[in-house]
């Protein structure tokens, strides 16, 4: 997400115009990976983070810097983490999909495996039959490494159905430098944390943090409660807090932040030979926070076995992870239809009825809306109103969303802001009437896969997680 995020600012400013020659000469590109061929009317990238001891030309990395990293002297090639980011053509919204890096899946030449071992399994076992046939040593690597991309490739489509049309890699230090390029990044933790595995020391609420605290904050899962299933929540709110930094004025006035920026992409991005970023930065340069949606496949459990039972592993099934982002990125939709993410949905409680606005505000943000605040207060009339900045489609979908209610204009209200005043007369989702399941009452901070709201980069600030 940094690397694509990165390189698209760059080349969406004029400091970036004038240096596009610079950024591609230096920017490290793959060839042979047979990327694309899909004729599905989005670009879909598959961007990996490694635990790479080495950057972006292959150059391993200082002591100080493996210090700085807190990382030992592994020669293994992870992918800790796997995204799938899907941008339509058509400048809807953007999605993109965390595979938890110990889903057991069937890998190419390997079969079932963790998912994250199928680039450096692959580039291991082939390195080693290259050089066992005489190949030179460097070669031997070079030609492991590209079967191991070309593995996790593969993997990662058979796993979503969705043919890959690009793929980028940032390692460690990649993500450090990118981090400080930009200045930090704001999270927010529901308690305080210490942790000593990751070097995770934060204290409790909304926080800045730089590169190296940044890479504990998103590497953490020991004492975690969902293990690596919050370490994927935090990796998804952290990157939808860089995502709104990335896109805001600030960033982009700052020739200084800009050079930065250049020379971390240069040193830690590794993209595909077949891009060409400047119309790929043409199709972003509209792209808002809101229209930026994180979500995670679907589990079966975090708590499974692989098939010798040596291994504790995240069970998927193929089926439904299909379903699920055919689902997700194919929307069947009119597309003319309300984009729920653009919008933020302020709840107030205006009756008598105890943890009405916060049951009815995790229902909405669970149907795609932005979380906005929540509070008591009083009411206009005795019915529940929806107001908006001027009346438009998304103030009725959110009345129709609540069961029935007034809308009524409020210019006082930003854009793409709404208002459901509730009284006690509502009887919508969340009211005390509704009898009916009530899993869209679930926190987000509970929620797995295709169970949970989607995170956004829309939000006002980060959102809190464990």
């Amino acid at each position: 997400m940094i690397a694509f995020l990165s390189v698209a600012v760059l080349l969406c400013t004029g400091y970036a115009w004038n240096n596009v020659k610079n950024l591609n000469s230096n920017i490290t590109q793959l060839g042979g990976l047979e990327l694309g061929g899909a004729n599905d009317g989005a670009v879909d990238i598959l961007l990996v983070g490694t635990d790479s001891r080495t950057d972006a030309k292959g150059n391993p990395l200082s002591p100080q810097e493996l210090k700085l990293l807190r990382s030992g002297d592994e020669v293994a090639t992870n992918t800790d983490t796997i995204l799938l980011i899907r941008i339509p053509n058509d400048g809807s919204s953007a999605t993109a999909i965390s595979i938890p890096r110990d889903s057991y899946v069937d890998v190419p030449g390997i079969g079932m495996s963790k998912i994250n071992a199928a680039y450096g399994t692959t580039k291991e076992g082939v390195r080693e039959r290259e050089v066992e046939s005489g190949t030179d040593e460097k070669q031997a690597e070079k030609e492991g490494t590209q079967a191991g991309r070309r593995a996790l490739i593969d993997t990662v489509a058979n796993l979503t159905g969705v043919k890959v049309d690009h793929y980028a890699e940032v390692g460690l230090l990649g993500f450090v430098l990118l981090t400080n390029a930009v200045g930090g990044v704001d999270v927010c933790l529901k308690e305080p944390v210490r942790e000593p595995y990751s070097g995770a020391r934060f204290k409790q609420g909304q926080q800045t943090l730089n590169g190296p605290k940044a890479l504990s904050f998103v590497r953490q899962r020991h004492g975690l409660p969902r293990g690596d299933l919050d370490r994927i929540t935090r990796q998804q709110v952290f990157m939808a807090s860089l995502t709104q930094k990335m896109l805001s004025a600030d960033l982009l006035a700052d020739p200084g932040k800009l050079s930065e920026l250049q020379r971390a992409v240069s040193r830690s991005v590794v993209i595909d030979d077949n891009w060409d970023v400047i119309k790929f930065a043409e199709q972003l340069k509209d792209l808002s926070g809101g229209r930026v949606k994180f979500a995670t496949i679907p589990v079966v459990t975090e708590q499974g076995w692989s098939e010798d039972g040596q291994q504790s592993v995240v069970e998927v099934d193929p089926k439904q992870v299909h379903s699920f982002t055919d689902n997700l990125l194919n929307s069947k939709k009119n597309p003319e239809a309300v984009e729920r993410g653009d919008y933020t949905v302020d709840v107030v409680n205006a009756g008598t009825i105890d943890g009405l606005a916060s049951n009815v505000a995790n229902i909405l943000t669970n149907k795609g809306f932005q979380a906005g605040k929540t509070a008591s207060g009083k009411a206009d009339d005795r019915n529940s109103v929806v107001y908006t900045h001027s009346d438009d489609d998304a103030a009725r979908q959110l009345a129709k969303d609540l069961g029935g209610a007034e809308v009524r204009v409020d210019s006082s209200l930003p854009d793409k802001r709404l208002k459901a005043v509730l009284t006690n007369t509502y009887e919508g989702p969340g009211s005390i009437v509704d009898t009916g399941a009530q899993v869209d009452n679930t926190p987000a901070s509970e929620r797995v896969g295709n169970n949970r709201p989607p995170i956004t980069a829309g939000t006002d600030g980060p959102t809190c997680v464990n």
